[in-house]
């Protein structure tokens, strides 16, 4: 963590790096995202995109608690969570979840708060390409009516301020898919939280 974990400033929306004086990029000043904060703890390269394949592909859910670690030393991560009403993981779709086994984003919410950690809200409506096999375009238009807030759960997330939770953020087509209908049920403050950013 010393060596490949130093804190990076990064695009308050998107957590993408910036240059030294800035808190936003600008393509976020330009098309503000729906995300209204958004934190990653680690660029997506060595050591961590085989760590996290290894977590998510090859049956190591007990890195689980590494991870959450590394998200707890980053700045802004701690406030973020003690500030949340609840943490929503990104859902997985049904087909999904029976090959992996588990839901990567649904560990790392509960092992960061299992008490606020809600999978009742934000639904996955349908089973969308593995975004890492798409292009940009193709990611941006995959997810289209992919998520919905649970109907009954409507007046929970109202006014609520929720952290999304994933392992990984490329283009944020997921997360600001996800906080879009989100923001449309009534949230008043989405903050997404991965692990790790592809730059």
């Amino acid at each position: 963590m010393a060596e490949f974990a130093q804190p990076q400033l990064r695009c308050h929306t998107c957590a993408l790096p910036l240059p030294a004086g800035l808190s936003q990029c600008g393509a976020c000043l330009k098309a503000p995202p729906p995300l209204d904060m958004c934190l990653a703890a680690v660029p997506y390269a060595f050591p961590w995109a085989h760590l996290m394949a290894d977590f998510k592909f090859h049956d190591q859910p007990a890195l689980v608690r590494f991870f959450a670690h590394l998200l707890k030393a980053t700045p802004w991560v701690e406030p973020a969570l003690e500030g949340a009403d609840y943490l929503l993981p990104m859902p997985l779709s049904r087909q999904r979840l029976q090959v992996r086994g588990y839901n990567q984003a649904q560990l790392l919410a509960r092992q960061l708060n299992a008490a606020k950690t809600r999978t009742d809200l934000l639904l996955r409506m349908v089973d969308t390409p593995a975004q890492h096999g798409l292009k940009r375009a193709q990611r941006l238009t995959a997810l289209n009516e992919a998520f919905a807030v649970e109907p009954l759960k409507v007046s929970v997330v109202k006014n609520a301020r929720l952290v999304l939770v994933d392992d990984v953020m490329t283009t944020g087509a997921s997360l600001n898919t996800a906080a879009r209908v989100l923001k449309a049920a009534g949230a008043a403050h989405i903050t997404g939280l991965v692990i790790a950013r592809t730059e």
